[in-house]
Order: C-alpha cells, then structure tokens, then sequence
C-alpha cells in the first residue's frame, strides 16, 4: 500500500465562523458546569510523568520535525474520560490520554507560544467517532446537555432513521472499560511534514488488570508494581478512499509504522510527589493546535478544536507551557 502526498483538506467559505460559533456553544456548556472543568474531558483519572522516545532506524518518509533522529524527552501524561462532566467510571464513555513532550524545539502553531519548547498529542480509545461532521458532534453535546429523558426525541429529530446508525457508532465508541492501561488509543489526522498521518498509542500490558475500585485505582496498582509502556505509531495517508482526512467516523485502513515509544516509569501515584505532578498536569492545557508547524493538525474535527480549545483555556484560566 502505497504512502501519498496528495492529501488535501476540504474547508467551507463559512466554517471559521461556524466553527467560533461552535467554540462559544461550547464554552456555555462549560460556564455552566461551573467554568474551571474543561468542556469535554473533565475528569481527570490520571496525570503522570513519563518518557517519549523516538526510535532509530525509521524509515526516510517518517523522519520529520521531532522524530528526525533518536531522542528521548521528558513529558507529561493525562488520562481522563471523554464527557464534559464528572461521572462515575461505570457509565460507558470514551476515554482520552493526552501527551504534553517537554524540551521540543522548533516553531509551534499557537500565536503567542510559538517559541515554546512543548508539543502536545491528543488521543482517544476509539479509531472512529460516531459524528461524521463537526455540526453533528456540537449539536449532540448541547442535546446531551439537557434532560435525559428528552434526549432519544432529539436524536430521532436530528438524525430521523439514520439514528440506529449513529446509536451503532456511538456504542462502539463509547464502552466501560476495565483498565486504561491495557486501551490502544488513537489520534485525528495531522500533518507530517510533507505527509499526513493519524498517530496510534498500542499498548504493551497485558488485560491482566490490577484491581481497583476506580480507573485511577487500577492504573495506580498497576504503577505501584513497574512501568507501562505504548508503542508510538503512525498511519500514513494512502488515499482519501482508505485514509480520509475530514470525515472522523471513518477508522483509516493503512499499516502501522512505530515512530516511538511512551514509557509511564513506575511510580508512587498516592504520594506527595505524585499529588503534586496530579494538581500540575490537571492545571496544564493540553491542545493539539499547541504543535509544530510540520506537525499541524488537520480536518474538519481539528480545525474546529482550533477555537474551542483557546476557549476553554482561557476560561480555565489554565497553567503556562511548563519547561521541566
């Protein structure tokens, strides 16, 4: 299967008004719970020191930006859930772990911290969401938003017979889990300098859990006995027919190069230290426009994150880029 450089992206005359729009939406949601959680992905399981290691011997085509030659980077590692709100780890959800790498240089995206030394990586447990459109997603999370019970109304309102499909969609992506050490986890796609990619963390643990009464439990056991480690790998863009780049609730279909690996070093999650590295992770932003400029993040659904992710950072009034 062929790797291509004729990736392209499909942006609407209106959609960066749109899409402001949709960032003040979502900013609402998140003023209204209270305006110091962020709008998705509030509950906090985890937040962890770790290490980013780029291999060596990588192909030519994915030698670029940070991956260029073998280093290993500190960084920092936040697993949470997928909902704008706290709730229990029992109700199915989709689950996220956000990397911020410290010591990157190079020129980043985001104006004001382009000479910051971070690169963030967004990723999720699921290799396809249930929206295929941005509008979709914005709607749901303002339906889901209100009662419970009015909700399937809405959804036949909105989506008519095609409502068994996303409900199909939703219940593949949104699932119960038992350990988030043991979730292979995936990114939207993003640039690679002159290729696109969507990144993939694969797990080396085993599903063996640990025990817990939580998820933050179990991943603390799991700590308390030795590292976790992911694979880091990419797929690269092949064609818009197997690797599409706007439509999200499309898994791509294209093999696997491993770029990296994360390592989580055994650690004492309970402890002063680890309270303290938990309550800095919480306070950062992690943001995948915050990147370098060979790496920019692109699609309908990363275009849209542009705006609603400064939104929901300066509501939070969210911690400085840390350098150590």
């Amino acid at each position: 299967m062929a790797i291509s450089k004729e990736w392209k992206e499909t942006v609407a005359p209106d959609e960066r008004e749109r899409f402001e729009r949709y960032a003040t939406i979502l900013a609402d949601l998140q003023r209204a719970r209270g305006g110091k959680d962020r709008a998705l992905h509030a509950k906090q399981h985890a937040g962890l020191r770790a290490k980013f290691e780029v291999l060596g011997d990588l192909p030519e085509h994915a030698r670029v930006a940070m991956f260029a030659e073998p280093k290993t980077f500190d960084a920092y590692v936040r697993f949470s859930n997928g909902s704008g709100a706290r709730v229990s780890d029992d109700k199915p959800d989709v689950r996220g772990l956000a990397i911020k790498v410290l010591g990157v240089p190079g020129k980043k995206l985001i104006p004001g911290l382009e000479d910051a030394t971070t690169q963030d990586f967004l990723f999720i447990n699921s290799d396809a969401l249930a929206f295929s459109s941005v509008d979709d997603f914005v709607w749901f999370a303002q339906a889901a938003a209100g009662s419970p019970a009015l909700l399937p109304l809405k959804l036949f309102a909105h989506f008519g017979l095609g409502t068994f499909a996303f409900l199909k969609k939703a219940m593949a992506s949104t699932k119960k889990i038992a350990s988030l050490a043991t979730q292979t986890y995936f990114s939207a796609p993003t640039r690679f300098g002159d290729y696109a990619v969507r990144f993939s963390l694969a797990p080396k643990q085993t599903d063996e859990g640990a025990g817990g009464a939580s998820l933050a439990d179990e991943i603390a056991a799991r700590l308390a006995k030795g590292d976790l480690a992911w694979d880091v790998r990419a797929q690269f863009f092949v064609g818009e027919d197997k690797t599409p780049i706007e439509d999200s609730s499309i898994a791509w279909d294209a093999p696997f190069v491993t770029l990296a690996r994360l390592t989580i070093p055994q650690q004492d999650v309970a402890g002063d230290d680890g309270k303290e590295i938990a309550k800095l992770v919480e306070s950062l932003s992690f943001d995948p426009w915050h990147a370098l400029v060979e790496l920019r993040p692109i699609g309908a659904v990363m275009r849209a994150r542009n705006p609603a992710y400064r939104e929901s950072t300066k509501q939070r009034e969210a911690a400085k880029e840390p350098s150590a």
